[in-house]
């Protein structure tokens, strides 16, 4: 059996939990998540508390247990204290505003990369080369934070490019040096 698949999940306060045969709906003070259980999976809920279990002991079933139980457990979460990802901008003239709900960022091309966010997600810009991304749904927040990352990954020479807060990039050295020996 999966161990995070045993795990029982805490019902927060403000956060109901409904379920109809194998649709969980889970609402709270910032929205509103449904998930839809495989078949080998039944979910209990007794006195605040959410346990998963398994119908068999296949192998697809021992990883739906665990995968679907952290879904459930982020939606318990993101619904009652939202999710959010940093990103930094590094680079001579990179800078990113906000134009109304719309994300624009000048990247060193020669047009300004628009960017519109997705229902669920709020894009902040507290500083010109700040982007911070929130929402309750934790899969979108970090496909939206992906999508912007991709428009211009860091490069591994100056290390220019949209970063995760906290992510290193390996610098690579220049190969001007390889002629002198």
């Amino acid at each position: 059996m999966s161990r995070i698949g045993q795990q029982e999940i805490k019902i927060e306060e403000g956060v109901t939990v409904t379920v109809e045969g194998k649709k969980v709906t889970v609402k709270g003070a910032l929205g509103e998540i449904a998930v839809s259980l495989p078949e080998n999976l039944n979910i209990q809920i007794n006195e605040g508390i959410m346990l998963l279990n398994t119908e068999e002991e296949t192998k697809q079933a021992r990883s739906n247990h665990g995968t679907y139980r952290m879904i459930l457990s982020n939606a318990v979460e993101g619904v009652k204290n939202g999710f959010s990802k940093n990103l930094e901008l590094v680079g001579v003239g990179y800078r990113a505003r906000m134009e109304g709900s719309k994300l624009v960022m000048s990247l060193g091309l020669n047009h300004p990369v628009e960017v519109e966010p997705i229902e669920g997600i709020q894009i902040e810009v507290p500083e010109e080369t700040k982007i911070v991304i929130k929402g309750y749904d934790k899969q979108k927040v970090g496909e939206v934070a992906a999508k912007i990352r991709e428009l211009k990954k860091p490069e591994p020479y100056k290390g220019k490019g949209i970063r995760y807060q906290d992510e290193y990039i390996r610098r690579k050295s220049s190969k001007s040096n390889l002629g002198a020996a």
